[in-house]
């Protein structure tokens, strides 16, 4: 599985250099403006290219998906470092984010369609598990390190470990993963804005994907919100720059950690077909752990809180994912991921910016613990019309079913037309 280890590895560096360098940005902003709003924005500007991020993720299918990560991490490398330039106005900073940004939606789609054809449909589970408990993991170590070296050393050193992990993750994949032709070997003859219609179509227009993707949205949107306000939110509790950089580490890194842990014991000690029933009840409690933020608590109060409502997050997300990834028939894999990213981006990024906007004019905590109710209102919603576990395998199973049959009629079209039985 060496090509597995080196997209494996690859993934890892690329996050833990994306979310130290989210930390150290959020830093660098608050202490040049400081303004909660400027602060979120700057956390938040990274989301804002996904709002293209299905119609890139259908390009992705158009060029070899090896040369689409490795130009995209070159990208991020250069515009990355241009943010090491010495006083620098906060609009080009945004700016340059927000450019490199625009290198995530190709990539994730890219990998998500070589994870298949690297693991197979088997072992495509597992490797989807993996892959998200440790981008959770990724964060923490992102989180922690970002924000104590922006704070005790200079932001600048952050962002400059992130742009040499980009060139890293490009050598990795350039050296361990092999040459493959694009998945579309003939793009003129067809329009690229039909097919990212097509991918639409797919997780909208059927109940079982419809509806994870509705739930992992909402999600989303309210259990980011610790992550894109802990400057500010540590900010209230002191200005002691070494505890104030421990505080907003602990906060942004409890969520993460916390899914790490749910995600793990979970899929151990929950047996399979269990795991599906517990979805509703999970998902309510998401939002539910975090409501306590109405009385402002300290901020290792805060971070426990985070790190519960990470435990149930991690502990659903990845049977839904599997679940999704699995209902899934083949063709249709990067533009549904580029979909589904696409809406979780926009939906942190919408959560994180409204937030943000109401903390400027209201108490934070205020903010954080009405912003919860709701989501557990809207999360008790969802949960009432939750489907049954039998809709989920009958996706499935007809996914399958289309797969076979696509490969009946690709070996149909490769049977030789003579009446001369093929020599082995």
């Amino acid at each position: 599985m060496r090509e597995y280890r080196a997209l494996y590895l690859s993934t890892v560096v690329n996050w833990i250099g994306d979310y130290l360098s989210r930390a150290a940005v959020t830093v660098l902003v608050y202490q040049q403006s400081n303004s909660v709003l400027l602060s979120a924005a700057s956390f938040a500007i990274g989301y804002v290219p996904w709002l293209f991020g299905p119609l890139l993720a259908t390009l992705a299918d158009r060029y070899p998906y090896r040369r689409v990560m490795i130009v995209a991490d070159l990208c991020r490398m250069v515009l990355v470092a241009l943010l090491l330039v010495p006083d620098m106005p906060i609009p080009v900073m945004l700016t340059l984010l927000f450019l490199s940004g625009m290198g995530a939606p190709p990539t994730q789609a890219a990998r998500s369609a070589l994870l298949p054809l690297v693991v197979g449909r088997n072992r495509l589970t597992l490797a989807l598990a993996t892959t998200q408990t440790t981008s959770q993991a990724a964060q923490v170590v992102g989180y922690l390190t970002g924000a104590a070296v922006a704070v005790a050393l200079t932001p600048q050193v952050a962002l400059g470990i992130d742009a040499l992990t980009f060139a890293l993750s490009a050598a990795i994949i350039a050296f361990g993963v092999r040459r493959r032709p694009a998945a579309d070997s003939r793009p003129e003859e067809h329009h690229l804005v039909r097919e990212t219609a097509e991918g639409f179509r797919m997780v909208f227009g059927r109940p079982a994907l419809r509806s994870i993707t509705i739930v992992v949205y909402t999600i989303t949107v309210f259990a980011i919100v610790p992550e894109g306000l802990a400057a500010a939110w540590a900010a209230e509790g002191t200005r002691d720059p070494t505890v104030l950089g421990l505080d907003q580490g602990m906060i942004m890194a409890a969520g993460p950690l916390g899914f790490v842990i749910g995600g793990v014991l979970f899929n151990r000690l929950v047996p399979e077909s269990r795991r599906a029933r517990l979805i509703p009840a999970l998902a309510v409690i998401t939002p539910l752990a975090l409501t306590p933020s109405l009385a402002g608590p300290p901020a290792p109060v805060v971070a426990l809180l985070v790190l519960i409502s990470g435990l149930s997050t991690g502990s659903l997300m990845p049977t839904l994912n599997a679940t999704f990834a699995l209902a899934l028939p083949h063709g249709y894999r990067a533009r549904a991921f580029g979909v589904v990213n696409s809406g979780v981006q926009l939906s942190q990024f919408g959560g994180v910016m409204l937030t943000g906007l109401l903390a400027e004019v209201f108490w934070l905590p205020l903010v954080v613990g009405v912003w919860s109710i709701a989501g557990t209102i809207a999360m008790g919603l969802l949960a009432a019309v939750w489907p049954s576990p039998a809709t989920f395998t009958a996706a499935v199973a007809e996914a399958q079913a289309q797969d076979a049959e696509a490969a009946a009629a690709a070996a149909a079209q490769r049977t030789p037309t003579s009446v001369t039985p093929e020599r082995s």
